[in-house]
């Protein structure tokens, strides 16, 4: 999951980001409301974290400039802003849930998870092929009776497959999953983890795509 974090406070951003990580959640923060818009249009991310009191433009403003634009990109404002009113002008603007700070970072990740899920439509996370079974909720792999254990990047690579079976995601796309904005990048680290998922849940559950990239069959 790739998620635009846009929160003006040093430790607020920081923690949520450290916190996102630690489950996998590659997360770009950005700190003002027109550093938010220009992200927007550059990237593509599967959720938004939005704080509203921001620097240069109001999270209300980008909030309603997105859903102008027609983008329906779930949306879960994070802030102080705690009167009823204040909470139905979030909402009214396009927000998808509300969050008043202070709060628990827990619930924040399981608020965003359950937030993705409903806009990929998946009623239930679960990916099943053969003995293999992902789920993307709880972050449980299990091949037959005995679970697998991944590493956090190797997660990410098996999420971003799974939420999409039978797409073809190309190195590049899996790369910007691993290290979104960052320059270093390993030169064949999605090899090296995809090598790794193999060895742990068959050599044929991850399908190259010769020229293309790699995928997960589309299972019924």
């Amino acid at each position: 999951m790739k998620v635009l974090l846009v929160e003006d406070d040093t430790m607020i951003g920081e923690n949520i980001q450290i916190a996102l990580e630690g489950e996998g959640i590659l997360a770009e923060w950005v700190r003002d409301g027109a550093a938010a818009e220009a992200a927007l249009a550059a990237n593509a991310y599967d959720a938004m974290l939005l704080d509203l009191g921001l620097p240069r433009k109001d999270g209300i403003d980008v909030l309603r400039g997105l859903r102008a634009r027609g983008n329906n990109m779930p949306v879960l404002v994070i802030t102080a802003r705690d009167t009823i009113a204040q909470r139905v002008q979030g909402l009214n603007s396009g927000a998808d849930d509300y969050l008043v700070k202070p709060f628990d970072l827990e619930e924040l990740i399981a608020r965003l998870n359950a937030l993705v899920r409903r806009a990929r439509g998946a009623v239930e996370p679960v990916y099943r092929n053969g003995e293999v079974e992902v789920n993307t909720a709880t972050r449980q792999v299990m091949a037959g009776d005995r679970q697998v254990i991944l590493s956090s990047r190797e997660w990410t690579i098996l999420d971003a497959l799974v939420t999409r079976p039978g797409a073809i995601l190309s190195r590049a796309q899996l790369e910007e999953r691993l290290y979104g904005w960052s320059g270093d990048v390993e030169s064949n680290a999605v090899e090296v983890y995809i090598h790794g998922l193999r060895k742990k849940l068959g050599q044929q559950f991850i399908i190259n795509v010769r020229g293309l990239g790699y995928m997960v069959e589309k299972t019924a």
